[in-house]
């Protein structure tokens, strides 16, 4: 069946459909990776978008068990090509029947070399899938520049407090979108987790003694999550030791009195190298963010750059002036090769005053 992938611009491509054949307008943005698709496709930071792969081949290694979450959260999925005859030991099923599966549209056979282009150019932008071939520009474009994510926290985050027990420190997780591998980083170090829904109040996470605390990674726009800053600002003053990654770090500064705004095509992929400023060794890492903080808006007496983006100079990473408390942008739970930015989750347990 023919599908078309329609863009705010009015940009048009054709190709086929894969998945479901429902329409859906969202957020269009590109990833680099050249694997860990399903990683991708069930991060639940993609909620509100639609995601183009760079890489030209998907899907040949099927659907394996290295989901980030229960589901996938992409709203759309766009590729060059899809292996139809996936191959590996651990494979489960093809992204084909797994899209139909959760109602997730997608498009393939279109050119994403040229799509990538035109929104590295003219930035990310909204767009349409849909299969119907008597589509009305005049009415579509409308709705796609109207078209915003919201507040897409709410729709990721888990429904009730989970614990995983562990018998070293006791980290409470707020899950503002976190992806699993955040919670059994910790898990495996010894930590038992405590997992909050993203409008747990900051009271309640504090009663429960924690030895500290970590903000995940999540969707959408931080200044979106005007009552989860205030919470998070709480936590600040409350002085146990914190550590925030990608969502969690905008949320953070937010919060301090920092600024965010949003980038061009923003960071997603698994090859972004960072550096450390305290050290100087630039790590590789797995990136997925539209949104990045002001440094130029930072006061030194609240926090200082940490880590830096050496592809584009744009902070990575923040240390928080006479508190127990660092952020980074990028994700050192996630290995797109090299492992090595894990050891900040042994920093983090060495701040609670943990041994590693």
């Amino acid at each position: 069946m023919r599908a078309f992938l329609i863009l705010e611009d009015g940009t048009v491509f054709a190709g086929e459909s894969i998945g479901s054949t429902r329409e859906v307008i969202s957020e269009i943005v590109f990833n680099t990776s050249m694997t860990g698709y399903l990683e991708v496709l069930t991060d639940p930071s993609y909620a509100g978008q639609a995601v183009v792969m760079t890489y030209p081949l998907i899907g040949n290694y099927g659907i394996t068990p290295d989901m980030e979450s229960e589901r996938p959260w992409v709203d759309g999925y766009i590729v060059r090509e899809l292996s139809r005859i996936p191959s590996n030991f651990r494979c489960e099923g093809t992204i084909q029947d797994f899209l139909k599966e959760h109602d997730i549209p997608g498009i393939c056979g279109i050119d994403t070399r040229a799509l990538t282009k035109i929104l590295r150019d003219k930035g990310t932008m909204n767009g349409m899938i849909t299969t119907d071939e008597d589509y009305d520009l005049d009415e579509i474009l409308p709705r796609l520049a109207a078209y915003t994510t919201g507040d897409v926290v709410s729709k990721v985050t888990c429904a009730a407090p989970k614990v995983l027990p562990g018998d070293g420190k006791r980290v409470a997780l707020l899950d503002l979108g976190a992806k699993r591998n955040i919670a059994k980083s910790l898990n495996d170090r010894g930590c038992e987790v405590t997992i909050y829904p993203a409008d747990t109040p900051a009271e309640t996470i504090l009663a429960g003694n924690p030895d500290g605390i970590m903000l995940s990674n999540g969707p959408g726009d931080p200044k979106e999550c005007t009552e989860v800053i205030k919470e998070i600002k709480k936590l600040y003053d409350s002085d146990v030791p914190i550590f925030a990654i990608c969502l969690g770090h905008q949320l953070m500064a937010l919060a301090t009195g920092a600024d965010t705004h949003k980038m061009k095509y923003g960071h997603r992929g698994g090859n972004h190298p960072v550096k450390d400023l305290s050290t100087g060794r630039v790590y590789i890492s797995s990136q997925n963010h539209g949104y990045v903080v002001d440094v130029d808006k930072l006061d030194p007496s609240i926090a200082t750059p940490a880590f830096v983006n050496v592809n584009d100079g744009t902070n990575e990473g923040l240390k928080y002036t006479g508190k127990n408390i660092f952020t980074v942008q990028f994700h050192p739970e996630a290995c797109p090769g090299p492992q090595d930015s894990g050891y900040l989750f042994d920093r983090f347990i060495e701040m609670m005053g943990g041994d590693q």
